[in-house]
């Protein structure tokens, strides 16, 4: 709120357009600048799933194990949360237009922005760069996930599931290959990237699991022509760019039944495959990998069709609508016209 402020101080817009997810700037915005506020939002900064985790006591990466042992402190950050989605609503209910990037998002900013009437517009995915990989031939089982290795990404379960797939079909072993393409941010990351090396040394499958680490994007998309499946595990992904890009190589995707994937990106055995646990990981595996060449790729292209609705062009034409439509323009406008007298 303090750097919103100081900006509006040296310029006032007529329309404030904030795609940053910093719904407290609304209120300088709107209330101390007079401005017009528009929303383009990707991630809700609390979700009715945060306090649902916070009130069931689970452990997760944004619900210290500590505080999920102790009742009383499990009640504060409920209070705390409560609170805190109150006022998120209040200042979220005073932008005239708000666009958000997914169903799953929709769902949450409908709820908590009381006064909001979302419009979903999908953002912008490389589709059009990958769409040239082969959808056939794809013989080699490699499975490719991508992300950055953070917490949430759930990269154990990635290394978990491929493991159970080996146990299930020892066909597999020593011949499918597991390959983790990703950045680390720091050295928190770093020390993530060693323990799951340590997991896959326990595990046995030193000479089956890859890691490719801070790798620039050709390198990225060399991996996507390779490889024959595509992984993802984030539980409750607001969107899912990483999916779409794989589907848009041609991959056949394994991702988590929650979030975007689910409501957005894939339509399950026809575009990819869901799945939560690590058995309903290593089931899809085996079927991706085991999948008859004429099926394998009708997937593919059926996938790769659907990631075409998620293109630059698309998201364009849906932006530059949703701007149109709701005459924030007009609006900003009017509101300069009345100054002005």
């Amino acid at each position: 709120m303090k750097l919103a402020y100081k900006a509006l101080e040296h310029t006032v817009p007529d329309v404030f357009f904030d795609t940053t997810g910093c719904a407290f700037t609304f209120f300088v915005a709107r209330v101390l600048a007079g401005c017009t506020v528009a929303a383009y939002v990707h991630y809700p900064t609390i979700s009715t799933d945060m306090l649902k985790l916070v009130w069931e006591r689970r452990p997760t990466y944004n619900n210290d194990a500590n505080v999920a042992k102790s009742s009383m402190t499990t009640y504060i950050k409920i209070i705390y949360y409560t609170v805190f989605a109150v006022a998120y609503g209040f200042v979220g209910s005073m932008a005239r237009l708000v666009m958000v990037n997914s169903s799953w998002t929709y769902n949450h900013i409908a709820f908590l922005w009381k006064a909001a009437r979302p419009i979903v517009v999908y953002p912008p995915c490389d589709v059009e760069s990958l769409k040239n990989l082969p959808l056939n031939n794809r013989k080699d089982p490699i499975i490719v996930s991508i992300g950055q290795f953070r917490p949430e990404k759930d990269h154990k379960l990635q290394v978990r599931s491929f493991a159970r797939l080996i146990q299930k079909e020892p066909k597999f072993h020593h011949k499918a290959r597991l390959v983790l393409v990703g950045s680390c941010r720091g050295p928190d990351d770093e020390k993530r990237v060693h323990e799951l090396r340590d997991l896959v040394k326990s595990l046995g499958l030193e000479k089956s699991v890859d890691f490719v680490l801070n790798q620039p994007y050709s390198v990225v998309k060399e991996w996507f022509g390779k490889a024959s499946v595509g992984l993802h595990t984030m539980w409750n992904e607001h969107f899912g760019i990483g999916v779409v890009e794989l589907l848009a190589a041609g991959l056949i995707v394994v991702a988590h039944n929650s979030g975007g994937p689910k409501e957005d990106i894939i339509v399950d055995r026809k575009t990819g495959f869901l799945a939560s646990t690590e058995e309903e990981y290593a089931t899809c595996f085996a079927k991706a990998l085991d999948m008859p060449e004429d099926q394998s790729i009708l997937m593919r292209r059926s996938a790769r069709e659907s990631a075409a609705k998620f293109s630059d062009d698309v998201f364009n034409a849906s932006f530059k609508t949703a701007i149109l439509e709701s005459k924030i323009v007009t609006a900003a406008a009017t509101v300069v016209q009345l100054r002005r007298q």
